[in-house]
């Protein structure tokens, strides 16, 4: 998959444990440079500040990472006086751009960047500055670009032996870390395509991505977002929605995400019972979840319980929710207070 999901668990100032489904690794120094210890090897992460993007370059060796053996993001980018006399222009803005965004020098970055914007890598990065700059007209055409480069989009990410990836919130309960890859470029574009007002142009991109692999939860839940922002929802819409989550398991916050979704569906065509179900199944798991989506799933559950008549069961969910958020949404009004 193009998108990285973990939750960040805080132990101690400058270090964090980052969990996933197939791994745990260690992470420790100061923001926005990381060093990081892992079963698949160790790597150096750079963050830029305030960006949302990173670069995580993979370490020789194993065991303990050291200040020494900390590879630098810079060498990497570094072309020598001989080899920048044989690397195509391009290629050169490219990596100049990269060590000017690497050093903060955001502008600089852009400039080389664009000059560079015929190769895809150069404009998929410049498409995601843009795109943080919401100068979305911008970030569309370099993005689209990038996609049109096919499966030379990441390759020169891959030849400098540098990893980037990009923050992006796909829903208000989901965000996405987006690679140099064609399926995580839809997915930025989608999003792009939603703030623009092009829900017809979002939806065809993230239907791409669903048909590539039926799985991917990160764009079922983008497409369920979409396809529920209507008031009422079309029945064709909320049915849509159902199909696509119909596999869907609680397995990580986003598979939570997307059953909230489904839930909502159900409840459009009616089927409050089969809402209910779903919402508690969503709402099983509450360890490794963000109380905010918590919340949203308990309180749709219990406008679920209001629609089925079982208004006590309905009102005991609102008083959790007021115990914990007396403001939040319209639970006080509800509960009439």
């Amino acid at each position: 998959m193009s998108f990285r999901f973990w939750r960040r668990v805080r132990l101690a100032p400058g270090v964090t444990l980052n969990l996933s489904k197939s791994m745990a690794s260690l992470s420790f120094g100061p923001p926005g440079a990381k060093y990081t210890i892992s079963p698949r090897g160790n790597r150096a992460t750079a963050g830029i500040p305030g960006t949302g993007l990173f670069y995580t370059v993979k370490a020789p060796g194993g065991g303990r990472a050291t200040e020494s053996s900390t590879p630098s993001v810079r060498s990497r980018l570094d072309l020598g006086f001989f080899r920048r006399l044989i690397t195509p222009a391009s290629e050169k803005a490219f990596v100049d751009g990269l060590r000017a965004l690497h050093e903060g020098r955001e502008e600089d970055a852009l400039r080389h960047l664009e000059q560079a914007s015929d190769t895809p890598d150069a404009a998929w990065m410049a498409g995601m500055l843009r795109l943080k700059r919401e100068e979305l007209m911008r970030a569309e055409q370099h993005l689209s670009e990038a996609l049109a480069g096919g499966a030379e989009l990441g390759r020169l990410f891959a030849t400098y032996e540098l990893d980037m990836v990009v923050s992006l919130p796909v829903t208000l309960e989901v965000t996405a870390h987006v690679r140099p890859r064609p399926r995580g470029t839809r997915l930025a574009l989608a999003e792009l395509y939603q703030v623009q007002g092009a829900p017809e142009r979002a939806l065809a991109l993230l239907e791409q991505v669903i048909e590539e692999d039926r799985l991917d939860v990160v764009a079922v839940s983008a497409l369920a977002e979409l396809l529920l922002d209507a008031d009422p929802v079309p029945s064709d819409a909320a049915e849509q929605v159902v199909r696509i989550t119909a596999v869907v398991e609680n397995e990580t916050p986003v598979h939570a995400a997307a059953l909230l979704y489904k839930g909502r569906a159900l409840c459009a065509l009616g089927l409050h019972d089969a809402a209910v179900k779903t919402f508690t199944k969503a709402y099983r798991r509450k360890k490794d979840r963000p109380a905010e989506l918590l919340r949203q799933i308990r309180y749709e559950r219990a406008l679920g319980y209001e629609a089925l008549g079982r208004r006590s069961r309905a009102r005991q969910e609102l008083e959790a929710i007021y115990a914990e958020a007396p403001d939040w949404d319209d639970v006080a009004e509800r509960l009439g207070l």
